[in-house]
Parts: structure tokens; C-alpha cells; sequence
């Protein structure tokens, strides 16, 4: 399904601050333990969006990327929200397709399916376009930014995206392989931008996932052995993690704590990687529709340790706040910014020796 080929590496201006972007799958809310249906199109918690950016956002200074799929986009009080946080400059607003329900309903809904990518290049193109034209009716312009749900890329999907006038991805995960569940294989992915898709024009911001301890550097080939039912059921991953030898983590808030999200950038930050994208989906900000909040508490929580893990990245890394579209424009004219505020956001090594090699949707 990924072709991999040499890419164009995507890099910030010399001596710029490590970059932090964060981007939201803002999307339904539905029961994650049931199969997906077209009928879960509710969108209650996007009205929780305003408390996150008081909690958090706006007092950072930290525009959040709202990747929107089509029952946000096309439900006028979610959409009036995600436009005025918009129009304050408090937000961007891109393109999150989730395709079983987005128009036009023309496949069966199964696990396949939903991941955009394995659908029938027509079809593929039809939901992406009739979601872009949503959004840009609601939004008052054009997204740019594009998020496959359930990271569903596929090979038509850069030359769709080209087509529909987008210049950024953020649909990749580095290191994970979803093929147990028919999705994309993104292992030989690493976690750097590149340039890919026609023409080299589109940026890919993969999300922010790579390998922590002193096994690290094994961790495409360990990984594989040590979550497969026998490592499971020896409870390998658990072991291993505490004994401080070898652990997999996203930058996410979902399903990571403060503590590993700083372990990870530490990490990445001694590889040199300069630029990292933390994710995590709009209902989580609300109570009851996630795993990860299912209480005031959790939510508070949760809302907490994005705050702290920015506020760290900022202030104890050197680090510096941007959106994808103002990362896109660092990397294409070099503009001169702010050195780096500590040593540790200086790192230059390679990046577990896989920066030369990466995947592409093609």
C-alpha cells in the first residue's frame, strides 16, 4: 500500500527552537467498544473546546489545528464555534475525514472501510471533496491541513490531496502498523517531516511516536516480538518499561502520562528531531465519551497534563509554539528565528540511523 522512496526532508531554518504543534481530531462522539455506524453524528462536545482553550490554550499563546470531519463541519453549532475561535486567531481549522459518515454512502461500513485509503479512488475523492467544501462554506476559507481518520491513508491519497488544493499531512504515525485491522503500515516511517506526493508540494507532520530507554534503538525490530500475543501474555511491554530497557509512546494525553510524553522528547530531542505534533481527539475534553475522561476529575486531569507537558517543552526544553501552517512556512523560506535555549534542543545526531529512508502515500 506505501511505496517507500527516497523523500525530501523538511527542516526548520538553522538554529530555530525545537517546534511544537498540536493538532486535534475534532469529530463525533460515538461508543468506542461498538462497531461503527452513520448514525453517530452527535457533536455535543465541541462545545467543551472553549473550556480546554481557557484552561490551557490561550494561556500559552498556543493555537491549537482542529482537523474537523463532516458531522462538525456540517452541524451549524459546532461549526460556529470552530469558526469564531478561528476568526479571534485563537485556532486553525483543517480537514479530518472519517468515512463512514461522510457522503457519499456509497460503501458498506466494516473495519476496512473505514480506513479512507482502502477505498475505491473515486470514492475516496468524492467524500474528500464534498468534506473540503463543507468545511470551506462553514469555515469562510479553504483547509489546508488534511488528518485521514483512524490514520487511513492510502496510495491515491496524495495525489487526491494535491488535486484538492491541501499542502499538509498529519495522517502518519511513525513505527505502527495497523494492518491487524486492515489500515496502513507505517513502520518504515520516520518521525521527521518530509516533502512527499506530487511535485514534492505536500509536508508531512507525522504525529509525534518513537522509542524510549536504553533499548531504544532496537525498537522498530523489538517491537514487533514483544507485542505479539506471546510478549502480551507475558506481559513483556509492562516489564520492560518499568525496568527502563524499552517502551513505545505516542505524544498524546490519551493513554500517556506526563512523565513518558517527557521521557519520548527527551529522547527524540538528543536525535535531533526538532518538530513535534501532539494529538488527541475533541471528545476527551468533555466527559463521558472517551476511555480517557470518563470524570470531572479525569477531565481536569487531562487538561492538565497538556498544559504542564507545554509549558515544560517551552520553558525546560527551549522549545517554541507553532501552527502546521506556520511550521510549513518556516521549512519553505528558511526565515531567520530565535536560537535554541538550551543544550538539550541543540541535538543534531541521527535519528536512530532511519532519517534516510522513509514511506510515502503515493
Amino acid at each position: 500500500m506505501f511505496d517507500t522512496a527516497t523523500h525530501r526532508p523538511a527542516a526548520l531554518p538553522p538554529g530555530h527552537r525545537p517546534v511544537l504543534a498540536v493538532i486535534v481530531d475534532t469529530e463525533e462522539e460515538f461508543d468506542w467498544t461498538r462497531p461503527l455506524s452513520r448514525g453517530n453524528r452527535g457533536v455535543t462536545a465541541v462545545e467543551a473546546l472553549e473550556a480546554s482553550h481557557e484552561a490551557v490554550y490561550d494561556r500559552l499563546g498556543l493555537k491549537p489545528a482542529y482537523v474537523i470531519d463532516h458531522p462538525v463541519a456540517a452541524t451549524p453549532s459546532s461549526a460556529r464555534i470552530l469558526r469564531r475561535l478561528q476568526d479571534e486567531g485563537r485556532c486553525e481549522v483543517g480537514t479530518h475525514l472519517h468515512p463512514w459518515v461522510n457522503p457519499p454512502d456509497a460503501e458498506i461500513v466494516t473495519s476496512t472501510t473505514s480506513y479512507a485509503g482502502n477505498l475505491p479512488p473515486e470514492l475516496e475523492h468524492a467524500k474528500l471533496s464534498l468534506l473540503t467544501d463543507v468545511i470551506a462554506d462553514a469555515m469562510g476559507r479553504r483547509p489546508t491541513l488534511y488528518k485521514a481518520g483512524r490514520y487511513g491513508a492510502g496510495p491515491n491519497t496524495s495525489a487526491i490531496l494535491h488535486g484538492l488544493g491541501y499542502t499538509m499531512d498529519a495522517s502518519v504515525v511513525p513505527w505502527v502498523s495497523f494492518g491487524d485491522d486492515g489500515g496502513p503500515d507505517y513502520r518504515a516511517v520516520p518521525v521527521r517531516p518530509y516533502w512527499f506526493g506530487p511535485g514534492g508540494s505536500l509536508l508531512e507532520l507525522p504525529l509525534t511516536s518513537g522509542f524510549c530507554g536504553l533499548l531504544r534503538r532496537l525498537g522498530p525490530r523489538l517491537h514487533g516480538p514483544v507485542t505479539r500475543p506471546l510478549g502480551m501474555r507475558l506481559h513483556l511491554p509492562g516489564i520492560l518499561a518499568r525496568s527502563g530497557l524499552f517502551e513505545r509512546v505516542r505524544l498524546s494525553p490519551e493513554g500517556c502520562t506526563l512523565a513518558e510524553m517527557q521521557r519520548l522528547t527527551r529522547a527524540l530531542l538528543k536525535d535531533g528531531v526538532q518538530v513535534f505534533t501532539l494529538t488527541y481527539h475533541s471528545p476527551s475534553v468533555a466527559v463521558g465519551h472517551t476511555p480517557y475522561v470518563r470524570s470531572e476529575s479525569q477531565r481536569t486531569a487531562f487538561l492538565a497534563t497538556i498544559r504542564a507537558y507545554a509549558t515544560w517543552f517551552r520553558d525546560s526544553m527551549g522549545g517554541s509554539f507553532a501552527t502546521p501552517s506556520e511550521i510549513r512556512s518556516l521549512m519553505l523560506t528558511g526565515a531567520a528565528a530565535p536560537a535554541a535555549g538550551t543544550a538539550a534542543a541543540d541535538g543534531r545526531a541521527a535519528d536512530g540511523g532511519a532519517a534516510t529512508t522513509t514511506a510515502r502515500v503515493a
